[in-house]
């Protein structure tokens, strides 16, 4: 499968939303996102998961109006890894993982 790589224009999209519609889609999917957040002079670490549309962080305050962005600070995000819910303590429920922002946006990556 070809991978898409970001573009300059990848900023005017608001990745998290865009994973959160795809997510209502397809509820039987739990999406844990990892990264960091950019604060004066250090990062803190990020992580936000995404089931049945809704996002939650494990590590920050996040926006649940959905007019506003989820995340007020500036963040990277490093990683991506698909599991089946419900989550289980086992590998079994892993999907896939994949270090592009946008890979996920393709719907067929959620299945």
């Amino acid at each position: 499968m070809e991978e898409i790589l970001p573009s300059p224009k990848m900023a005017d999209i608001d990745l998290l939303n865009n994973l959160e519609k795809i997510s209502s889609l397809i509820p039987n999917r739990v999406l844990k996102i990892e990264g960091y957040i950019l604060k004066e002079n250090h990062k803190e670490q990020l992580e936000i998961i995404i089931f049945k549309g809704f996002s939650s962080s494990t590590t920050h305050p996040i926006e649940i109006d959905l007019e506003k962005k989820v995340i007020e600070f500036r963040y990277i995000l490093t990683n991506f890894k698909l599991f089946k819910a419900p989550l289980k303590e086992t590998k079994e429920n892993f999907i896939r993982e994949n270090q592009n922002s946008v890979f996920f946006l393709n719907q067929k990556n959620w299945i």
